[in-house]
């Protein structure tokens, strides 16, 4: 029993540690940060710039009832009667989704452009086995041609 815990530990360890899952966990929570600061922006800021430029235009407030028992002019609360499209929240995720591939797609092309930028490292200088290794083939040479 304890030597097959120990075998699961190793196999999980070699899993879980190994480079592409650890980096790929790490991608997912730095994913989720920038998510939730892009919905900052949208929510805090885009939209009530928007809304100041439209005469207070709210897209998260626009909806449409489905239901007789929505008599509420406020989202939230008309969810609560009953069912709702909320037609205004998709507009706002919908610029939200724009918004992030505006921004990954600025990255990548700065990052395309530092790749592309960066020299690339002189070759390493020999060494001294490789010098010794020349110097014998050269010294063979000389004495097969000679």
């Amino acid at each position: 029993m304890n030597e097959t815990v120990r075998n699961e530990w190793n196999d999980f360890k070699s899993f879980a540690f190994k480079g592409n899952a650890f980096d790929l966990a790490v991608g997912v929570i730095i994913g989720a940060a920038f998510g939730r600061i892009v919905d900052g922006i949208v929510n805090l800021l885009v939209m009530p710039l928007i809304g100041a430029l439209t005469g207070g235009l709210n897209f998260d407030s626009y909806f449409l009832p489905l239901s007789a028992s929505v008599t509420s002019p406020v989202l939230a609360e008309a969810q609560k009667q009953g069912a709702v499209f909320a037609y205004g929240a998709f507009i706002t995720v919908i610029i939200n989704f724009l918004l992030v591939a505006f921004v990954l797609f600025q990255l990548v092309k700065i990052s395309n452009r530092v790749k592309r930028a960066e020299p690339a490292p002189p070759p390493a200088p020999p060494s001294k086995t490789e010098e010794l290794l020349a110097e014998i083939r050269d010294s063979l040479k000389a004495r097969t041609s000679a």
